[in-house]
């Protein structure tokens, strides 16, 4: 199978709908797949030609590209998974939090759902940005 990756940072792609990151997902973990590849590899039954239909969805949104090979579609990421968690926590921040990182800490901190060595792992981190960022 050959294997050509495009990745670039995504500009407010739609969301992933939760069968469509199951998509993603078997598509970013093999690199490039046909319907009947990812019909194989999804955890509930669907129909082939739902899973078509997702990957046209897919491609529409900008998440996939297709060759053909052999006659079949072969489908591969368009975006990194990285790019589009990012894309994901974007809305987030945005949706619930007004746009505000510093209000979505907090939250996770206030609910206990960020351990404090992460935190000082982050408080780290930012010191060293401050200091490069100083240094230009």
């Amino acid at each position: 199978m050959t294997t050509c990756h495009t990745y670039a940072v995504p500009i407010a792609k739609p969301p992933l709908s939760p069968l469509e990151h199951a998509v993603m997902s078997i598509l970013w973990r093999r690199g490039s797949a046909t319907a009947g590849d990812v019909l194989d590899e999804l955890s509930r039954p669907l129909a082939n030609a739902t899973v078509r239909t997702l990957l046209r969805r897919l491609e529409t949104k900008g998440y996939v590209r297709h060759t053909v090979r052999a006659r079949s579609f072969v489908y591969a990421p368009k975006i990194a998974e990285t790019a589009a968690a990012s894309g994901a926590v974007r809305r987030l921040v945005q949706r619930f939090f007004g746009g505000s990182t510093s209000k979505l800490v907090a939250g996770l901190m206030d609910e206990g759902l960020i351990d404090p060595r992460d935190l000082r792992a982050l408080s780290r981190r930012l010191s060293r940005v401050r200091k490069r960022r100083a240094d230009d």
